[in-house]
């Protein structure tokens, strides 16, 4: 029923989309944005018109297009890394332009920047509490063991938390980890960390850019309730075949790209691995026949992207994207226990792009989505395997239509496979006399359709605004409801713009996870039973001020949400190989709010960004199921609730071959529980008493404040004859060597002489001191 109703929603919107689109006709102005001489395509590269106050983004191919009323423009062309391009336009007929974009790096002393480029088109866009980064900029940002990590860098973003010391998941605005929706290509991303959760899985020399939405969702993003994290891979290059890479303290990278034929296209390949593995085995190795010896873990992660692209005629263009990726930890006492875990994911998508015109544009995706984990544990004679996966197949297309400067239609739909793994166990002897297996397996399907609007109707006044209808069933049951968004713009002055949004989500499939375990024993659960779909809504409004002729942009954020049943679970929960695990659930009640102000500039010598958040997150589990609920059904501070935060970035060109970069982060103390005593007590008569540890309410104590500071240079080489570009980054991670907490625990204190307990002291555990590193990046 559900599925019927989405379906015929779309084909109503798709029969009323003609009769709204006979707006009075305007030129267009289309074509391509590409880096010159690579000509790579620069995905989300900025096309505006200053004088008209319009803009447009280049898609995945680099293209763009303009509806403008007959005259002559200057149009500006701009994207972070490059320089920026002003070039006079007379319209009096359509136009396709084709905009080439020099790096900003190679002739840095002659750039002379004009218009207001990206900062103008953020001015001007209805859309609110969106960041972009590039995989250039994200280089040039100091990093850990000097591996430069996508995810890391948005944490440097406001209203985004990290979740502690070294950890690459994402908590935006309140929301959890789960509760992230990570695209690549389109296709969704389960796990996106490496190295239990210290790196992402995002080789930075197949990324081209990110884009993370914190609130004001558009309408074809849906599933998840706190942000979308977008990220688009690299084309290729498609003029000639080049090589780059990197040699690291603990990884390597190779990247090969050209052309698959001339004009017609291109592909890349980008691998990367770490070698943790090589130093530990050897260790191990030269060690081993030390009695007191403890083997070193074994560890290593790789990761392998591709994408080609293909033009099949003037109006239609293939890609094909894939990613693999795995981490293996093993261990083996030599003495009777092995320990190996694995864990990873496998993505591909392929995408059709068909063009009718320089107005209506189609785009349909087909992907593959695939992440599991498997523990086996083997002592002497008897082994123990557990094992989770999920796996989804999707379809989806996307329809848009641009018939004037007025309005921009958006129509899609979309329908998810989904196949749970929740528990796979299988234990037994070698000589088969002990054996036991289970096997928890569920399926569900998920579906979508929406229908979202850009209407200009004044200068002054821009709005969007759309629906989506979802759906998903699993199990027999069936849910389902609208999700409606909506945004506005108004411009006060050409330099000065006041921004609001509303957005209803839903989220129908959870990550069940045991809290106390450090290892990604990931578990996805879809709405079924008693476990219903995960409910959010965002209102945020803001300002946005354009300073310094265009150099600067500051905005201010204030946004509140709340959400409902939100998920928790009960103490002593089996969260393994359980076949009713939805009995398991505590269901509450969640609010977060706050302030972000954040100040950017991307123009000239120095850009870089400084944010500050004011921010509250709470969550609420009354008492059910017969249980007292969590913290007795009163309202606590999340873990990762972080009152105050603030994060500064500059990147400085001393010269043409060097640059400077920092980042400051300072954020209150994460939220934790510590016992406020402990009292003594006796099980049986004469033995000797334990002390036991008196708990308050949940996270009613704070670890002290992280802060960090951060240092790297890019001294760029001089180019040779066999290697043309490289360059060496140094980085220094904690500069100053700040033991920032990791967790408490408590000691005993014992008298020097009796040698008893006289109490506890606590101890802060660190995890990174100052750490140097430095990376060897070359291209040919």
């Amino acid at each position: 029923m559900i599925l019927r109703f989405l379906f015929g929603f779309t084909f109503l919107a798709f029969l009323l989309l003609p009769a709204a689109a006979r707006a009075q006709a305007r030129y267009a102005l289309s074509g391509l944005v590409k880096a010159s001489g690579a000509g790579e395509a620069l995905t989300g590269a900025t096309v505006a018109v200053p004088a008209l106050s319009l803009g447009a983004s280049a898609d995945e191919r680099g293209a763009y297009s303009l509806m403008l009323p007959e005259g002559r423009y200057q149009v500006v062309v701009s994207f972070i890394g490059y320089q920026t391009l002003t070039r006079d336009i007379n319209l009096t007929r359509n136009q396709r332009q084709t905009f080439q974009l020099a790096e900003a790096g190679n002739q840095l002393g002659e750039v002379v920047v004009e218009g207001t480029g990206n900062l103008q088109q953020k001015l001007q866009t209805t859309q609110m509490s969106v960041e972009r980064l590039t995989a250039k900029e994200a280089k040039l940002l100091p990093a850990l063991f000097g591996e430069v990590d996508i995810l890391k860098t948005l944490q440097l973003k406001p209203g985004v938390q990290s979740g502690g010391e070294g950890t690459s998941g994402l908590f935006v605005r309140g929301g959890s980890a789960d509760q992230n929706l990570v695209l690549v290509d389109d296709a969704l991303v389960y796990n996106p960390s490496h190295l239990f959760g210290l790196f992402s899985v995002f080789n930075p020399d197949a990324v081209q850019s990110v884009d993370l939405y914190k609130g004001g969702f558009p309408a074809q993003y849906g599933g998840r309730l706190s942000s979308v994290v977008d990220v688009k891979l690299r084309p290729g290059n498609p003029d000639k075949f080049t090589t780059s890479g990197g040699l690291g303290l603990i990884s390597s990278r190779l990247t090969v790209e050209g052309p698959i034929k001339k004009g017609k296209g291109a592909f890349l390949l980008a691998g990367r691995r770490t070698y943790f593995d090589v130093f530990t085995r050897q260790i191990n190795k030269a060690n081993q026949d030390d009695p007191d010896f403890n083997p070193i873990p074994d560890y290593y992660f790789y990761d392998f992207n591709a994408k080609a692209n293909y033009k099949l005629g003037d109006k239609d263009e293939v890609f094909l994207s894939g990613y693999l990726g795995n981490d293996a930890f093993s261990f083996g006492s030599g003495q009777g226990f092995d320990f190996n875990f694995n864990w990873g994911n496998k993505v591909a998508a392929l995408r059709w792009s068909h063009t009718y015109n320089s107005r209506l544009f189609l785009n349909t995706t087909a992907s593959y989505t695939g992440y599991k984990y498997d523990i086996t544990n083997r002592l002497d004679q008897f082994s123990f395997n557990l094992a989770s996966d999920i796996q989804d197949v999707s379809l989806r297309s996307d329809l848009d239509y641009r018939p004037n400067d007025q309005h921009t239609y958006r129509l899609g739909v979309t329908a998810t496979a989904h196949r749970f793994g929740t528990g796979r166990l299988k234990a037994g002897s070698d000589d088969g006399r002990l054996s036991l297996g289970s096997d928890v397996t569920y399926y569900g399907q998920e579906a979508a359709v929406y229908a979202s609007d850009i209407y200009k109707p004044t200068e002054k006044w821009q709005f969007e605004y759309g629906l989506r209808v979802s759906g998903f069933q699993s199990g027999g049951q069936q849910y389902g409801g609208l999700e409606p968004r909506a945004a506005a713009r108004y411009s006060l002055t050409p330099t000065l713009s006041l921004k609001g949004s509303y957005a209803l989500m839903y989220q129908y499939v959870h990550l069940v996870t045991n809290s106390g375990a450090s290892l990604p024993t990931d578990i996805w659960y879809p709405s079924r039973g008693s476990v219903k779909p995960q409910r959010s809504q965002q209102v945020a409004a803001g300002l946005s001020w354009l300073l310094g002729d265009g150099r600067y942009l500051i905005t201010n954020e204030v946004y509140y949400k709340w959400a409902q049943r939100q998920i928790d679970f009960k103490d002593g929960a089996q969260l393994f190989v359980n076949p009713d695990l939805d009995s398991e659930f505590l269901f509450g009640k969640g609010w977060a709010y706050g302030n972000e102000i954040y100040l950017e500039k991307k123009q000239g010598r120095t850009t870089g960004w400084l944010g500050y958040t004011l921010a509250w997150t709470k969550r609420r589990f009354p008492p059910q199921r017969g249980t007292s609920g969590v913290n007795n059904g009163d309202t606590f501070y999340p873990s990762y609730d972080r009152r105050h935060n603030l994060t500064a970035v500059v990147i400085h060109n001393l010269s043409d071959r060097l640059k400077l970069s920092g980042s400051f982060v300072f954020s209150s103390g994460q939220a934790t529980t510590l016992p406020l005593g402990r009292f003594g007590f006796q099980d049986v008569f004469g033995a000797d008493a334990a002390a036991v540890p008196v708990y308050p309410q949940r996270n009613t104590y704070r670890l002290a404040p992280y802060n960090r500071f951060d240092l790297g240079v890019v001294w760029q080489m001089k180019p040779t004859r066999w290697i043309p570009e490289s360059d060496l980054t140094f980085s220094i991670y904690n500069a100053y060597n700040r033991r920032n907490p990791y967790f408490v625990y408590f000691d005993q204190v014992k008298d020097e002489q009796t040698e008893q307990v006289t109490g506890y002291r606590a101890r802060q555990v660190s995890l990174f001191p100052v750490i140097p590193s430095v990376t060897y990046n070359f291209k040919f």
